[in-house]
């Protein structure tokens, strides 16, 4: 017997919502949190799994650096989903559901160096960060309460990309990889000279 999927962010009348705001702000405002919450769910998956398999010479430094921002990152999953619920909707952080959603390929270093993880997380950051200050300004007029809650996150995630692409960056201010506007990850002019920090 097939079951009818159930939409994540379902287009009926909320049980409530919090005083002042329309039920159609709250819907939109919702499913922009529940983009945040898969967004920051996956970022600390992410900086676990870097955590756990970042090797070489500067494994130390690279693996003490992350788990604080796997911490931080997951009272902001914890804050965003409590928003949706006090919203009047339901945050779903099922991996499975996650994966569904996701419209982002999968990180995609296994076990290697600093240098590999650092710019490949890189690229995430830049997505991240940037999905975040689009709905900072997707939520200006509806919700100014989840605009507050979200430029605090974005201020916290900025400073930790910064963290990131310090190790990448060089004296005169390049950096040894590229994030393009899409997000693609690219390899600088010195691509076939990867350092391992």
């Amino acid at each position: 017997m097939a079951t009818k999927k159930k939409e994540r962010t379902p287009s009926g009348a909320l049980p409530f919502t919090v005083p002042g705001m329309r039920g159609g702000e709250a819907h939109e405002v919702i499913e922009i949190l529940q983009g945040r919450l898969d967004a920051l769910n996956d970022l600390a998956l992410t900086l676990k799994h870097a955590h756990w398999n970042v090797v070489g010479p500067h494994f130390i430094a690279i693996h003490q650096m992350l788990d604080p921002q796997v911490a931080a990152v997951r009272l902001m999953a914890d804050a965003t989903a409590e928003r949706i619920a006090a919203l009047g909707g339901e945050p779903v952080g099922t991996a499975g559901a996650l994966v569904a959603a996701r419209d982002w390929e999968d990180y995609p270093v296994r076990r290697g160096y600093a240098f590999d993880h650092l710019g490949a997380l890189d690229t995430v950051y830049a997505r991240v960060v940037k999905a975040h200050r689009d709905a900072i300004d997707k939520t200006e007029k509806p919700d100014p309460v989840t605009q507050d809650m979200l430029i605090e996150q974005a201020g916290q995630l900025e400073q930790f990309h910064w963290f990131v692409r310090a190790h990448l960056e060089h004296a005169d201010g390049t950096l040894e990889t590229v994030v393009s506007h899409d997000g693609a990850r690219a390899t600088g002019s010195s691509g076939s000279n990867r350092r391992s920090a």
